[in-house]
């Protein structure tokens, strides 16, 4: 059966050569959540669709779908475009990454959907790159089931203690311990100004990039991204370089 879809809002998360001059496109839509879509042509060079199919560039698009991979049939920008560069560029493609992973096709969720538009305007805009990505990390993990425990202790549901210290389980949330140090053992006062998203503290910042990277890393079953592995790199060669 054929489907017919007009102008829905998008972002293009990934698009890949095909055939000659078409390319296949990974796309997240408000109303019809992560889509796989072939833009026939569009590589080509009279090809209008040429400047408009980009990453982090607001779009309305349209399809026609018979399969579990439609056909894209017209897009064009909807908003200002936004330009990312240097920091803030890399951690596009790891939101990207991010949402090709944990996202499943034809699953609309249009809250995500207005997170990432978000996220992408805040990077654009922002000279807090790490403090961005940590907020959206929290509400993707949110929405898509994952959400982190940084209130109570698992088990007995007692209020987390700013003085001790909690172990992060990740099918469990914080378990208190009498160690002070550990891979995913923080500070009641950590996980709780975490849960605040008082990222403007440095300590915090650390604390919650330890706790995200690892949570996530168990949700995708140890899988390594891309664009985290360049962001890390990149980060180490310029404490190496000062």
């Amino acid at each position: 059966m054929l489907k017919r879809v007009e102008q829905q809002a998008a972002y293009i998360l990934h698009h890949r050569p095909f055939r000659d001059s078409s390319q296949i496109l990974d796309v997240i839509t408000m109303e019809h959540g992560k889509l796989g879509l072939v833009a026939r042509g569009s590589r080509g060079a009279r090809s209008r669709l040429k400047g408009v199919l980009r990453p982090f560039m607001p779009l309305a698009i349209s399809w026609v779908q018979r399969s579990d991979l439609g056909t894209l049939t017209g897009a064009e920008v909807r908003g200002a475009p936004l330009r990312l560069s240097g920091d803030a560029l890399l951690s596009g493609y790891y939101v990207n990454e991010l949402l090709l992973h944990f996202l499943h096709r034809h699953d609309p969720q249009p809250e995500i959907f207005d997170v990432y538009a978000k996220t992408i305007e805040a990077l654009a805009a922002t000279d807090s790159v790490p403090a961005c990505l940590r907020r959206f990390e929290i509400e993707l993990l949110r929405h898509v089931g994952y959400a982190l425990n940084l209130d109570h202790e698992s088990g007995t549901h007692d209020p987390l203690q700013p003085d001790a210290h909690y172990e992060y389980r990740f099918e469990q949330g914080p378990v208190r311990v009498e160690r002070t140090a550990g891979p995913m053992v923080f500070s009641g006062s950590a996980l709780l100004e975490i849960g605040a998203q008082r990222f403007d503290e440095p300590a915090v910042l650390r604390a919650s990039s330890r706790l995200l990277r690892e949570v996530i890393g168990f949700h995708l079953g140890g899988k390594e991204l891309k664009s985290r592995k360049v962001l890390v790199d990149l980060h180490r060669a310029r404490i190496a370089g000062s």
